[in-house]
């Protein structure tokens, strides 16, 4: 799997969505992510972007490449909702699929340590 590094910005994951991120990279990611956080409760949710069904359910599969992380499925939710729960529910971690500002043809993920702290795309890019 080739990761384009550029996708990785100071403060989350964003691509084109397929040509820059998709399903094999959000798998390849959360994996990598369930390999970090090795075992506790993982909050995982989506916004409203066509793709991000999709990126959800790959994000999940490659979570549950770790048999020792609880996955709090939350399905579709904003992302001040995701941050919330990720506090509320002491996560030890949390992937919220979602470009937030940016045009609709893209899509990332913004991902979160204990206590709701956002992980920066490049400490993530390092965990590959």
């Amino acid at each position: 799997m080739n990761i384009k590094p550029d996708i990785f910005k100071a403060y989350d994951i964003r691509g084109r969505y397929p040509d820059e991120l998709n399903e094999e990279t959000a798998l390849t990611i959360a994996a990598a992510l369930g390999r970090h956080f090795k075992s506790g409760k993982i909050v995982v949710a989506y916004d409203t972007r066509l793709s991000s069904p999709q990126l959800y359910a790959a994000a999940i599969e490659g979570l549950m490449t770790n048999p020792d992380l609880e996955i709090e499925k939350i399905d579709l939710a904003t992302t001040p909702m995701f941050y919330f729960l990720a506090n509320q529910l002491k996560a030890v971690g949390g992937i919220m699929i979602t470009a937030s500002h940016n045009p609709k043809e893209y899509n990332g993920l913004k991902v979160v340590g204990y206590g709701g702290l956002v992980m920066s795309g490049k400490e993530i890019y390092g965990l590959l």
